[in-house]
């Protein structure tokens, strides 16, 4: 017999997504409600299609009453994870986004790329990077616009003639493509059909234009505009308030206040705390905390900027001590009523030869690179200390299973140019671009180190460390090698992968889907694959 009436079941339709099922979704529209059942749940004994029809039904603001008091009087933070919202996030700086994706639990981003999308295009005659308001109050405000409008100026002017340049030495001829009639591989010329051709030469020009996108890229200066979306829970959120909050950047501030706003409109209830007394005090504590490293690093550490980029393994493990660990891991799920140490004493003992082998059948298992190793394999951690241009760090930047810490953006390592800009004949643009930001950022890093970051361009190099284990560096060096992705960041990954391999050499097997290739057009088998599956779907 059911539990509910036939009139409670009419009334429970409208909110669950079934009403006799042990599985069921909660469709009831208030996103309070639904966080608020999900947390009442686990400290009562009764159904949660009871609960709701029992506490909620009558009472509209429950839900709300309920966030309040768990919230605000207990303070249980994992029930501000029960509420979810999606915000979008358009026109900040470059270097905001990167405050933003800085939070790595339980926030998730999409950001606007720099492969696919020119950044060419004027808003009320303007370029769209951000104008900081004590820079445009300050002696400064003509020098930082010159700046980034001739940085601007120099990308924009140079689109159609990147594109042609790559058009012309990467032709459509040199390629192959699906033909439908008989499923083969065949050269452009070869092609007969119209829709074909039609395909063929879309996926062209996209790989084609991704090509000369990248290659300019480096011109932006980090002031360059973008758009972000956020999926997360409210705790994140909350976090990610308290941060901006703190920042030194009027840009940052104002995009806390935004994005509360905003955020009060759908999971008021579950950031309430990010400007109350106790967000206030902790943004005084994150405040205190930069203060204190500042102070005691001013004192310790002389700057000694080195110029160029740099991939150095720094920190690791003995690989002898590393498939200890891992082999440990590895036999613990299966070996109960054992400890830890026990099972790790018994492995000590086992001989080189069999251990490498245990570490090859695993590695064998493994037929693609979406079959990630199991767990075990992150006992055993790489530190890698990097300075590669500001442009490739913003793809790196997203991996956030790891630890990342970065410097405030400078000039002070040089910059990267890449091959192509030599060979189009653009070298002096390029050069004059890159001088006339490091004149302005030395003019004015002195009085404004933050807002000065603004200034400087993609192609800027950057120091920065990651920490990360052996299972998350099969992840990132495997995607950061595929033939798709941009050539700055497949060689610093290739060069990660080929270090690791040196003083990990058992171990480095694992990571079997590594490509050390190097490719004309990136985009372009991806291009086609992706053209597939659009056919596909017609």
């Amino acid at each position: 017999m059911s539990e509910f009436s036939s009139n409670e079941k009419k009334i429970l339709s409208d909110h669950f997504s079934n009403t006799d099922g042990n599985v069921f979704a909660i469709i009831t529209p208030r996103q309070v409600d639904r966080g608020a059942l999900m947390s009442r749940y686990s400290r009562t004994d009764k159904s949660m299609r009871r609960i709701f029809l029992d506490e909620f039904l009558k009472n509209k603001n429950r839900g709300a009453e309920f966030y309040d008091r768990v919230l605000l009087e207990y303070g249980d933070d994992s029930v501000a994870e029960l509420g979810e919202a999606q915000i979008a996030v358009e026109g900040l700086s470059n270097i905001a986004v990167k405050k933003i994706e800085d939070r790595r639990i339980g926030l998730s981003y999409l950001e606007k790329s720099s492969r696919y999308v020119a950044w060419n295009k004027k808003e009320n005659g303007k370029y769209r990077f951000y104008r900081d308001e004590e820079i445009k109050k300050s002696k400064f405000s003509d020098l930082y616009e010159e700046t980034c409008n001739f940085s601007f100026d120099v990308y924009s002017k140079n689109i159609e003639p990147m594109v042609n340049y790559v058009r012309e030495k990467y032709p459509i001829e040199k390629y192959s493509f699906k033909d439908s009639k008989d499923n083969k591989e065949k050269l452009f010329s070869k092609l007969k059909n119209e829709s074909d051709i039609k395909s063929t030469n879309m996926i062209y020009r996209g790989s084609t234009k991704a090509k000369a996108l990248d290659i300019l890229r480096g011109l932006l200066p980090a002031s360059t505009l973008t758009n972000v979306g956020i999926t997360g829970n409210g705790r994140a959120f909350e976090y990610l308030l308290t941060v901006l909050g703190s920042s030194e950047l009027k840009e940052e501030q104002e995009l806390a206040s935004k994005i509360k706003k905003e955020l009060d409109t759908t999971i008021k209830s579950f950031v309430r705390r990010a400007d109350d007394k106790y967000g206030k005090a902790f943004q005084k504590y994150l405040k205190d905390v930069k203060s204190k490293t500042k102070v005691i690093t001013s004192k310790k550490i002389k700057s000694n900027p080195t110029k160029g980029t740099s991939t150095k393994l720094v920190d690791y493990e003995s690989e002898k001590n590393s498939i200890d660990k891992i082999i440990t891991s590895i036999m613990y799920e299966q070996s109960p009523s054992t400890s830890y140490q026990n099972i790790f004493s018994q492995v000590k003992k086992i001989s080189k030869e069999e251990k490498n082998k245990i570490i090859k059948e695993f590695t064998k298992l493994r037929t693609n690179r979406r079959h990630r190793p199991s767990r075990a394999f992150e006992n055993v951690y790489y530190t890698f200390d990097l300075c590669n241009n500001f442009g490739m760090f913003r793809d790196f930047h997203r991996h956030r299973a790891l630890t990342l810490e970065r410097q405030l953006l400078t000039t002070d390592h040089g910059y990267n140019m890449p091959n192509e800009i030599k060979i189009l004949g653009i070298e002096k643009d390029f050069k004059d671009a890159m001088n006339k930001t490091k004149e302005t950022f030395d003019k004015m890093r002195k009085k404004y180190p933050e807002q000065s970051q603004y200034v400087v361009n993609f192609a800027y190099n950057y120091p920065y460390f990651m920490k990360f284990n052996l299972r998350e560096a099969c992840h990132l060096i495997e995607l950061r090698t595929v033939p798709q992705g941009h050539v700055d960041y497949r060689r610093v990954a290739q060069q990660m992968f080929q270090q690791i391999s040196k003083v990990h050499p058992v171990l480095s097997e694992i990571m079997k889907f590594v490509d050390m290739k190097e490719y004309d057009l990136e985009r372009f088998e991806s291009e086609k694959r992706t053209e597939e599956k659009r056919k596909k779907l017609k």
